[in-house]
């Protein structure tokens, strides 16, 4: 069994939180506008918490919700296998309801607000990954999200047509934020590779259609054939082995998220300082 690295968990503060029935540890570090960071299954590992060691560099204070797994251990196929399972058997995720209420959804807004109050600025980001995708989404139906981000949602998990419609929130979440990108101008981004089939295209599509030009897509290209080299199995965008490689395309994705980010919750950067 490969043990947690503490290492990886340095410098972050951790302290449970409760709300809606559910409660989970949250990790935060940094400074700046807050941002909510949703891991993927198995949970907080070192690519996770890579990726969140990023943001805290780019200029922002990041609190990291465990929701899954055991924080700092590094993925295996046997983990990710047991992580998945217990995770889609939960009520809390309801891996495969379509349009529905998420009581996890309720807890990620929770969050939102709290590290809102806490750190203040003009809102918060929310980023979602994998099974967590949806969840960011659903967020915005708040008004402390300003910059809620998909990378490569997966809920519910795509076994029909129907379901690789769905968008991944209820009708109700879905009603709220389109009344914010009408009236308020908010925008929520998407990141997939297109030929992902866990994050289908149909799903983009359906999103599209949903929230018209508030729904901000980066595509990258897994075709075979394709210059970079990408496998047309590749799921994972803000979290590749590739993404500290300047000029490869999930680089420049996540550099895409990050200049979301900065823009929508007012982060200068360093020329404009």
């Amino acid at each position: 069994m490969t043990e947690p690295s503490s290492s990886v968990l340095t410098g972050w503060a951790v302290e449970p939180f409760t709300n809606a029935g559910i409660t989970h540890d949250l990790y935060t570090r940094g400074s700046g506008p807050g941002v909510v960071l949703l891991p993927e299954i198995p949970g907080m590992t070192p690519a996770v918490l890579g990726l969140a060691d990023h943001l805290v560099d780019s200029g922002f204070t990041v609190t990291v919700i465990s929701l899954f797994g055991e924080p700092g251990r590094p993925p295996s196929p046997g983990y990710a296998a047991r992580s998945f399972a217990g995770a889609c058997i939960s009520r809390e995720f309801r891996a495969f309801a379509r349009r529905a209420d998420r009581p996890v959804a309720e807890y990620v807004r929770a969050v939102a607000r709290r590290v809102h109050d806490r750190v203040g600025g003009p809102g918060v980001g929310v980023i979602g990954m994998c099974f967590s995708g949806g969840f960011a989404l659903a967020s915005a139906a708040d008004p402390a999200v300003l910059a809620p981000v998909a990378s490569q949602p997966s809920l519910p998990l795509p076994l029909t047509t129907g379901r690789r419609r769905d968008l991944g929130m209820s009708d109700r979440e879905r009603e709220a934020i389109s009344t914010r990108v009408t009236d308020d101008g908010l925008c929520l981004v998407g990141l997939r590779f297109s030929e992902d089939k866990g994050a289908p295209a149909d799903r983009f599509r359906a999103l599209r259609a949903t929230f018209g030009d508030g729904w901000l897509p980066i595509p990258l290209n897994s075709r075979p054939g394709n210059p970079a080299g990408i496998s047309s199995t590749e799921h994972s965008v803000l979290t590749s082995k590739d993404v500290e490689t300047p000029g490869h395309p999930t680089h420049e994705a996540r550099a895409q998220v990050v200049d979301f980010l900065r823009e929508r919750l007012g982060v200068r950067t360093t020329a404009e300082a």
